[in-house]
Order: C-alpha cells, then sequence, then structure tokens
C-alpha cells in the first residue's frame, strides 16, 4: 500500500494542495463567510486556524486551481451570480501572522510589524511614506485600493499571541506597551473601512481594551457560532471517511477492531466543543501524529505546557475536582472581551484546557471540563509537578506504589508513603491557613484521580461535607483532615460520624472506613492519622 501524506505542521494550503497532501475539506466555510465582511474566532493552538486563513488568502487571491475536486470550486461560480460580481475575483492580501514569534521584548513586536510592513510594499511594489507602523499599514491599505481599485483583504494569524505571552504578573509592563502597540496597529482596520473587503483575525481570546473589538462595530465574533463549530478540528464523520486506511493500520498495529480503535480514539483526543449545539471534534495535530506513529501518545499537550496556570490555580485555591465537568460560567462570560491575569478559567476554555460540557439556555449558563483523557491527565499530571516543584520526578515515581497499597488495603503503608510524600511538596511564599489546607487536600485528590481511582474532594451532604472520599471495587474511604492547631485525628473521626458523612454510601454494599488525619503545619507533614470500619 501507497503511504498517504498526512499533512502534520503543515500550514500552506498552497504546499498541502499541490504537494498532495491528505486534505479535510473546510472551504464550505468559507462560502459561508462571503456574506459577510469581519470576522473573529477563537480556537486552542494546533487546531488548524493556520491552514483555514491560508485557504482564505488563496480564495481572495483568485487561486482557482487550488480548489479543483473540493466545495467551493462548484460554489463559487452560483455564489457570484447570486452576487452580482466575477467568479474567483482577485484582491489584494495582506496576510499578518504573529504566529511565529517569541515576543520577549517591545522590540520583538515592532520588527515582526515592520517586516510584515516591509513585504506588503515590497511584494505590491508600494512606497514607503510613513514610519509609524499603523500609519504605514494604514498608507499600504489606502495605496492598495487607489492603485487596483479593488479592496484589500486583511487576515490576521494569532493576532493575541503577544499578549498571551506576558500575562504573568513579572511581564505587567511588557503586556501593556503590547496592548498600546497592537491597539494602535488594529485601530487601522476601522478607520480604513472603505478601502477594505474582508477582514478575518484568529486567536486565542478577545481582549478587552483593544481596538480590534471596542472599535469595530460590524465584527462578528463566529467562535461560539454552531454554524462554525467544525471550521477548525476533525469530527467524528471526518474522521470515518477521510482516515479508513490509516484507523485499519492502527487498529492492526494495536490488535483492535476499527470500531475498538474510534472508541480508544475518542476517549484520548475527542471532546472537543467550540459551540452550544455544535458537534464535537478531535484535536488534528494528536490524530495526525497517532496515525504517524502509530502510537496513541499524548502529543498535543507537550507541545505547550501552561505552568503559569497551575500555579494560579493553587494561588486561588481552586477546587481542581471542579475543572473535570463542573466549571460552570455564563455565556456573557466567554463571549466578550475580557482580561485574563487573573482569571485561570477563561484561559484554560479558550486554551483548549476545558471544553464546553453542557448548556442551560434558560440561565445562559456553561459548564465546562477537561475535553478527554489526554487533557485530564496532563494537566492534573502538571499540578501534581507544581506541588512538587523540587522533586516532581519523585511525586510522579511514588504514585504506583501508593496505588498498590491502597488496593491492598495497607492503610498504614498508604498513609506513611502519604507522610513523606507530603513532607516532599514545595510551599507558597505566603504563609495562609486555607492554603496549606488546600495543598494537603488537592495532593490527595491528585494522587487517586491520577491513580484512576474515583476520587471525590469537599463532598457535600445536608450536614456538611467531607474533605475527600475514594470509591475503590469493594471499599469506600472517607478521609477527613484537620490542622494540628484545630483538631486531632479523633475529632476528624467524630466528625465523619457526627455529619453522617458515610450515609450516602451505606447503600453500596461496600466496606465503609472512616480516617481521620491531622496535619503538623510546623512540620508540614501529616502528624498522625486513625482509622474506623463503620
Amino acid at each position: 500500500m501507497i503511504e498517504r501524506k498526512l499533512p502534520i505542521g503543515v500550514q500552506s494550503f498552497e504546499i498541502l494542495r499541490e504537494n498532495n497532501f491528505l486534505y479535510i475539506d473546510k472551504t464550505r466555510y468559507v462560502a459561508q463567510l462571503l456574506s459577510g465582511r469581519v470576522y473573529f474566532s477563537s480556537r486552542p493552538r494546533r487546531f488548524g486556524k493556520s491552514l483555514f486563513l491560508s485557504t482564505l488568502a488563496a480564495y481572495f487571491r483568485g487561486e482557482k486551481e487550488l480548489f479543483e475536486g473540493l466545495y467551493l470550486a462548484q460554489a463559487e461560480e452560483e455564489l457570484a451570480r447570486q452576487s452580482k460580481r466575477e467568479a474567483w475575483q482577485k484582491h489584494p492580501v495582506l496576510y499578518l501572522d504573529l504566529n511565529a514569534k517569541n515576543f520577549d521584548t517591545k522590540q520583538a513586536l515592532i520588527d515582526t510589524l515592520e517586516r510584515h510592513l516591509l513585504n506588503w510594499e515590497q511584494e505590491y511594489n508600494l512606497v514607503q511614506r510613513f514610519d509609524a507602523p499603523e500609519d504605514r499599514f494604514y498608507d499600504i491599505i489606502e495605496q492598495l485600493y487607489r492603485s487596483t481599485g479593488t479592496r484589500v483583504v486583511v487576515l490576521v494569524d494569532e493576532y493575541d499571541k503577544p499578549l498571551l505571552q506576558t500575562l504573568e504578573k513579572e511581564q505587567s509592563e511588557l503586556h501593556e506597551t503590547f496592548r498600546r502597540i497592537l491597539a494602535g496597529f488594529y485601530s487601522v482596520l476601522k478607520s480604513c473601512d472603505q478601502y477594505i473587503q474582508f477582514v478575518f483575525l484568529t486567536g486565542v481570546t478577545k481582549f478587552s481594551k483593544l481596538s480590534v473589538f471596542s472599535g469595530l462595530n460590524n465584527l462578528n465574533d463566529i467562535s461560539l457560532d454552531d454554524a462554525y463549530a467544525g471550521i477548525c478540528g476533525i469530527t467524528d464523520a471526518e474522521l470515518r471517511s477521510t482516515f479508513t486506511p490509516e484507523l485499519q493500520a492502527l487498529g492492526a498495529k494495536l490488535s483492535l477492531s476499527t470500531e475498538a480503535t474510534l472508541a480508544q480514539l475518542k476517549k484520548k483526543y475527542d471532546g472537543y466543543r467550540f459551540a452550544i449545539e455544535g458537534e464535537n471534534v478531535y484535536n488534528p495535530f494528536n490524530l495526525l501524529k497517532v496515525f504517524q506513529k502509530l502510537s496513541l501518545g499524548y502529543y498535543w499537550f507537550a507541545t505547550g505546557t501552561p505552568t503559569f496556570l497551575a500555579k494560579k490555580l493553587q494561588e486561588l485555591c481552586y477546587p481542581l475536582p471542579d475543572l473535570d465537568n463542573n466549571v460552570r460560567v455564563k455565556r456573557i462570560e466567554l463571549e466578550n472581551p475580557h482580561e485574563l491575569v487573573d482569571d485561570p478559567i477563561q484561559i484554560l476554555y479558550q486554551a483548549g484546557y476545558l471544553t464546553i460540557k453542557t448548556y442551560e439556555n434558560d440561565r445562559e449558563r456553561f459548564t465546562l471540563g477537561f475535553p478527554n483523557d489526554e487533557v485530564r491527565y496532563c494537566f492534573l499530571e502538571l499540578l501534581l509537578k507544581v506541588l512538587y516543584a523540587q522533586s516532581a520526578l519523585r511525586a510522579l515515581a511514588e504514585l504506583d506504589l501508593l496505588e498498590d497499597e491502597i488496593r491492598d488495603g495497607n492503610l498504614d503503608a498508604f498513609m506513611t508513603r502519604m507522610q513523606s510524600f507530603i513532607a516532599g511538596m514545595s510551599y507558597p511564599t505566603i504563609d495562609e491557613l486555607n492554603l496549606i489546607e488546600w495543598n494537603y487536600q488537592m495532593v490527595f485528590y491528585l494522587v487517586f484521580r491520577l491513580m484512576g481511582q474515583h476520587v471525590h474532594t469537599e463532598v457535600h451532604n445536608i450536614v456538611g461535607r467531607a474533605d475527600c472520599v475514594v470509591e475503590l471495587k469493594d471499599t469506600i474511604y472517607l478521609f477527613e483532615f484537620k490542622l494540628w492547631s484545630s483538631g486531632s485525628p479523633e475529632d476528624a473521626l467524630a466528625q465523619i460520624e457526627e455529619k453522617g458523612y458515610a450515609v450516602p454510601y451505606q447503600s453500596s454494599g461496600k466496606k465503609l472506613i472512616a480516617v481521620g488525619a491531622s496535619f503538623d503545619e510546623a512540620k508540614r507533614s501529616i502528624g498522625a492519622w486513625k482509622a474506623k470500619e463503620l
């Protein structure tokens, strides 16, 4: 069998089509967009945003031959007739790509803008008449319109990357500098409206205080639109229809049927949802890497590690179990421009670590959660590494031993190992009791979740909440934690019984074991524990 060419890392529509790479036809979305003029769409990294922008560029340049056999090749003549224009009409295209640069200084952004401006001037034989980037940008658009008599198309890839790279507090000054520069540059899109045919911007999120959103009253944000839910990513139908040989090869390697192979792929890589009623999509980078290597690895997460977000969750004492399908946000929060410096949930959603699970129409509220196993376990592992900054590898190595001990019912050995485990944690500089207690509680949650067990923290009932409930095949453990200064293990056990934490599980038929533990704030570890079968 001839090996088919997988477009891993291919972001040019021209290269993809001319070199016979596999292509999932997304050109029907181009046809849909032609009824409007100014668009924005947010998607996580490596979801095909750059390739789609390249497709738009090829269309507006009139490169008809690249679309042979695709949806748009058949639709363009009718679209042109309805709009009373020529088919495959050519427009000057200005393509601004902010994706490839590391923006660590003000000059890095200035250099990137000036490089694009110079390239446009050279490509279209224009004279540079201004120095400031925003003045030059305006002049290029105006000159192109007046010299060609045709309105200009502006495509911006990852418009917000300089801002995303400077979200951490120590970079706040540079972040504000980037904001001022980009606000002035993007304001040209409003002031040049009479010279512009079409604008499409991609990015991860919508930042407030940027003129691209406050100034463009006609901008259409399609990020949550059902009609564009599949504009990036791979749907289940596209996977089945496009990658049949690859699915068969992967199934053969894994000794699985095609349906069983699809079930494995769905569990690990599917689950991204970008609209209220839109269908789920797979991350394309993961699927292509899996088919290339014939191995179910975690490829997408490895290309970007959101360590500062994990640290922010720790700083805010965020309840980590909520990340697994229990994060609730109002629709307006996802749709409106906002700031992300102190809002890790927004950036976790926009960056693809959380996705839409459900939508309550009457309350206009989304529930978010991890999209799939890759993101779930890689992100939780990252959180554990943050808690064990100095000994992360050791922490991960201990998980297997802890799992063996709890499965064997050897609670004393498990707690002794956890005592040593917690002693190795790194601690925040602020010595706040609620943060210390959060660290202890989250370590238990992360340990059990990464072991694949059914674990809950802060489980509520009518009179209170258990700190941690771990449900195994034959046994349910109910943990209650006390700081040394506020109670003993005996006090913790008494609380479990007095508050009726075990009542919801009495009909399970499983052994119920209450575990009271106290933490020694001075030694920063488990001080003592006691267990009792209920």
